[in-house]
This record gives structure tokens, sequence and C-alpha cells, in this order.
């Protein structure tokens, strides 16, 4: 195989080429190359939050929530978890052909301290499948409200860390869009969603801040960022959040001020933490 210099030491080739990273005769070509720099990236700022949890717990667990081809997870194991004597990744996904794929490739691997699960969200939360005490909750392009249910699991078993990359939010602005004629009549500000392009990007970026306010309001620290430059890719948005066991105290209050300006009571279930 050729000396690819992207490729870190110790990585797995039989994972990047199953990933179709590389070609099967090892190659990688220019647009692997910009998935696997997209991937490291992702990496190197979920790594230092992997090591602060490895100095105080030496068998971590991290779920990928709603894991699909549980691509991310795959990486973290190799890069990560493959070296130590400890620790577990688990994928949990709905799709059970997904679920059987991945174990076969875990198992082709032996990546033994991989798991796959075929669960719901509400099954993962309570499942004896699952470990009671999760370190980090990991969620790559979640589609829609898959996003909010990796939240809803991380808060249920107090994950210390968050790493989420929202996708496709779309059950806010359909929320907007049939309230759009009263809204009319409410506020000024529903001039932000009147046209439809504006309506789907507007939903997309107040369900990002309202789920920012849900994660302080549960007493933890947010960042946001960008996970690659805007021209790779427009679902971009990084949250990273850290539990301090300090809530934000008026961040109750700020969600329902919001969803009360913007005619969105109906979301209140969704966003507001107890």
């Amino acid at each position: 195989m050729q000396n690819i210099p992207e490729i870190k030491p110790n990585q797995s080739i039989e994972l990047l080429k199953a990933l179709h990273i590389l070609t099967r005769d090892g190659k990688l070509n220019q647009d692997s190359r910009r998935k696997l720099k997209q991937v490291y990236h992702l990496v190197n700022f979920i790594e230092p939050l992997f090591n602060d949890v490895l100095a105080h717990n030496p068998d971590p667990v991290l779920v990928d929530h709603g894991a699909g081809k549980s691509y991310l997870g795959f990486i973290l194991y190799d890069l990560l978890l493959k070296q130590l004597a400890a620790g577990e990744v688990v994928g949990i996904e709905t799709r059970a052909e997904l679920v059987a794929k991945s174990k076969e490739l875990a198992q082709q691997l032996s990546f033994a301290r991989m798991r796959f699960e075929h669960l719901t969200v509400e099954e993962s939360t309570s499942s004896d499948v699952v470990p009671s005490k999760v370190d980090i909750v990991t969620a790559l392009h979640a589609c829609n409200t898959a996003t909010d249910d990796a939240i809803q699991f991380a808060l249920k078993k107090h994950a210390k860390y968050m790493v989420l990359v929202p996708c496709c939010q779309a059950e806010v602005a359909e929320a907007l869009r049939q309230h759009k004629n009263e809204s009319f009549g409410k506020t000024p500000l529903s001039e932000i969603w009147r046209h439809p392009i504006h309506t789907r990007e507007f939903g997309s970026q107040i369900t990002n801040v309202l789920r920012c306010l849900q994660l302080e309001a549960a007493g933890y620290s947010v960042t946001v960022t960008e996970l690659v430059g805007w021209e790779h890719s427009m679902k971009n948005e990084l949250i990273i959040a850290k539990y301090t066991g300090h809530p934000r105290k008026n961040a109750n209050e700020r969600i329902t001020n919001i969803l009360s300006e913007l005619n969105l009571d109906t979301m209140k279930s969704r966003f507001l933490t107890q």
C-alpha cells in the first residue's frame, strides 16, 4: 500500500477500506482525503473531552446515538479506545439492518469493546443493555428531532459531555409555518420567517438556540462552533456541552419568552427542562 501521510499510526487500514475512505487497493482519492480531514477534525474536538473523562474513569463509556452506519463510533474506537485495556463504544440505532452490518464489521476488525443495540429512543434510556452511566454522548448529523432524542438520552444518563452535529431541523420550522398567519398579527418579528426559505433557515437556527438554552438549564456549559469549513457542508454547527452542575438560572425563562414571542408555545414540552 502507498504511504499516505494523512493516515495516523496504528490506524486500521481495513476499517478505512470498509468505510470507503480508502479504495480496495489502499489508495486515497481527493474526495476521500477531504472526508478523512473532516473526520479527524471532529476527533480533535472529542479527544480532549475523552482524555478528561479517562483521567477520572479508567473504563469510559461513549454512546453514539442515532449511529446510522456507525462511521463516527468506529473511528473513535480505532483512534481513542483500541489501545486501551478498558472502555467501550455503544452505537444505538433504530434500523436493524444497519445494526447488523455494524456488528459484523466490529467482529471482522476484532473491535471487542464495540456494541450495537437496535433500540428506540425510549428503549435506550431504560434498557438494561445500555450502561446506566454514560460519559460521552455523540450524535453526528442527527436528523430533525434525533438530536433532541440524543439530548434527552444524555440528560437521563447524566453524561458529562455531549457532542452534537444537528441536521435538517424541520419540527420548529413546521410549527412556524402552521402559525404564520396568526403570527403576522402578533409580532413584527414574523417577517423573519415570512418567506419559505427564511422559515426553514430561521427554524433551524432557533432550534439550536433553544437546545443550547435547554442544556444550560440542565447544568451544562455550552460551546457552539463550526465543525468544518462551510465550503464542505451547510450542516455544520457543532454543539459541545459539558456538565458543570450549575444551571443557568434564567434559561427556562428565556426559553418560555422566546417561544411566546415567536408564537411557538406548542414547543414547550420539547425544550423546557423540568
